[in-house]
């Protein structure tokens, strides 16, 4: 380890040689209240930028604080986020060419996510943010260097990493946001419940690319029929709409916000932060947001529920297609959602393909049983629950066929629900169907077991795993595209997602281990070592990732195009 100093004579020393002298920074020194390491030095300042980790074993913040795993991750949420803020206080943008003078952390949307960008525990605290290094051209400008390493990250640290420098009550009222989210989460499974969406709650959003609550909406009440209470630790009685588990529909006119409540409960996944709208709007961490895909690749997947004896005699019990319909990608969808262990599937009728989702009397007398080869949905979504234990919540403005199924009917009026329950059910009387359930085999699948040769993580002799946004994995010279996967939250995710991929491959992916066992390792892998276990040889201290769910890490194997399983 050497001193700062030491570090403050090499800008001198190289201020206005060429850009591979910064090569000499690499290392380790120490500051007054924290240790520097420079772990990558980028190739040009046009290259992605460099890779800089602060460490610091006199940690400040309570301990009550860092007393659990969800705890700390909300502790470490909330100093990005302040360390963020403190670098648009310090960086006014770019000094030079290229990337010089920038600083970036990962600190994402409004959602609480476990992040390799800060790490902290009760004796520790790891911060990993990354520095475009000043130049001119291709010259190092030392003097603008010196300031950024001597100054302004020492200045954004003693802000964003001192427990003293930062907002109390704020941070306790982050860490408490996510543990009383966690708590409801624990708590509806033990009453039956799927979804909890507190009273109070602003669900729409700004705008369709916007993540901001949406000024002057009406706020969320839960109608007295489905309202629910829970005693969190740290906000007492906290009210709001419960689902229980079964066969829910949401229905209701156009723009009275269906898809709003969908998008809060697919979301709801995640906890948010204080101020997003959506504080304590809680959904079963198993949901899995299901839709219509058309053109997707699908790989020996055991349709046969939904799909049988289709033209050309295609065996749907295995069925493979590089190109899939509306109506097979949906199923498949299902399918590969139950397989790695969901429980509560979501629908909104505009993302469905209508042939899967529903066959009505006219259609069916029309077209004969033996001659659609479709079981539709409607036909499978009670079994699923009663012998599967898989609950479904739906979107569903235009059937109310689906009446016959469900459970649980919420309408949407204006942004506020009721409960009309009876009244579907006293309507499903009045107004009797006719039409046949289609159901020729009870619901099952087979279970696939991917082959290691699948992943193909090299381009060329370089190791490429990386994300373009928020809906592309880049793994070797495969692109994933997960733009129909509507459940991811960060970029970061994405890239994890390559990661992880890559690291199933290694170590547990073999033709033997199931597709539900794989995710299962992996998921035990990140519980017990954290992010850092999916960085390969060469990839240390990885500063960009963000826990992705072992349902998104499997969506993206099922997409990818070189994917085979025995």
């Amino acid at each position: 380890m050497k001193d700062n100093k030491k570090l403050q004579k090499t800008f001198e020393i190289i201020d206005g040689r060429g850009y591979k002298h910064y090569n000499e920074i690499k290392g380790i020194y120490k500051f007054e209240l924290f240790t520097l390491e420079v772990v990558h030095v980028q190739r040009d300042p046009f290259a992605g930028p460099s890779l800089i980790r602060i460490l610091m074993d006199d940690v400040t913040f309570p301990k009550d604080l860092l007393s659990n795993h969800g705890r700390r991750i909300a502790v470490g949420d909330y100093i990005g986020c302040e360390f963020n803020k403190s670098i648009q206080k310090h960086v006014h943008g770019r000094t030079g060419s290229g990337k010089s003078g920038i600083l970036l952390i990962d600190n994402g949307g409004p959602e609480i996510l476990e992040r390799t960008s800060v790490i902290i525990n009760e004796s520790s605290l790891e911060i990993r943010f990354s520095v475009g290094l000043p130049a001119k051209g291709r010259r190092i400008l030392g003097k603008q260097a010196r300031e950024l390493f001597m100054k302004v990250i020492p200045n954004i640290v003693i802000e964003s990493c001192i427990y003293q420098n930062i907002d109390a009550h704020d941070l306790r009222r982050h860490v408490f946001i996510n543990e009383d989210s966690d708590y409801i989460r624990n708590e509806m499974k033990k009453r039956g419940m799927v979804a909890f969406i507190r009273n109070g709650s602003v669900l729409p959003r700004r705008s369709g690319t916007s993540d901001e609550p949406l000024k002057g909406a009406v706020k969320f009440k839960s109608p007295e029929s489905l309202l629910v209470s829970v005693n969190t630790p740290n906000h007492g009685t906290v009210t709001g709409m419960g689902i229980p588990e079964g066969v829910t529909l949401i229905v209701g006119g156009g723009y009275h916000g269906k898809s709003t409540l969908l998008n809060a409960i697919e979301l709801g996944i995640y906890n948010h932060r204080y101020g997003d709208g959506r504080e304590m709007v809680v959904t079963d961490d198993g949901a899995v947001k299901i839709r219509a895909e058309d053109g997707r690749k699908i790989e020996n997947v055991d349709i046969s529920s939904f799909i049988h004896n289709p033209p050309m005699e295609k065996n749907t019990c295995k069925f493979s297609s590089e190109n899939a319909s509306g109506s097979t990608s949906q199923a498949a969808n299902i399918i590969e959602a139950i397989e790695v262990g969901s429980k509560l599937l979501l629908f909104d009728e505009d993302t469905s393909a209508t042939n899967f989702m529903i066959r009505d009397e006219r259609m069916q007398k029309l077209v004969a049983t033996e001659k659609e080869p479709i079981t539709p949905f409607i036909d499978r979504v009670k079994e699923l629950y009663t012998d599967h234990g898989v609950s479904t919540i739906l979107v569903m403005g235009g059937s109310g066929d689906y009446f016959e199924a469900a459970d649980t009917v919420i309408m949407m009026d204006n942004y506020v629900p009721y409960n009309v329950t009876e009244r579907a059910m006293q309507i499903k009387i009045e107004i009797p169907i006719n039409r046949k359930t289609e159901i020729k085999t009870r619901f099952g699948y087979q279970k696939r077991h991917p082959i290691k040769g699948s992943i193909k993580s090299m381009k060329g002799r370089k190791l490429k795993l990386d994300s373009r946004g928020k809906t592309q994995v880049l793994l070797g010279r495969d692109v994933i595209d997960l733009s129909q996967v509507e459940q991811l939250a960060d970029s970061s995710q994405t890239r994890a997602i390559s990661y992880a991929l890559h690291y199933a491959a290694d170590y547990f992916m073999d033709g033997k281990v199931s597709m539900e066992e794989l995710m299962k390792q992996v998921e035990q892998a990140l519980d017990n070592d954290g992010l850092d276990v999916l960085a390969p040889a060469g990839k240390k201290y990885p500063n960009n990732l963000s826990r992705p769910r072992t349902f998104e890490i499997a969506a993206a194997l099922n997409r990818l195009r070189t994917f085979k399983t025995n």
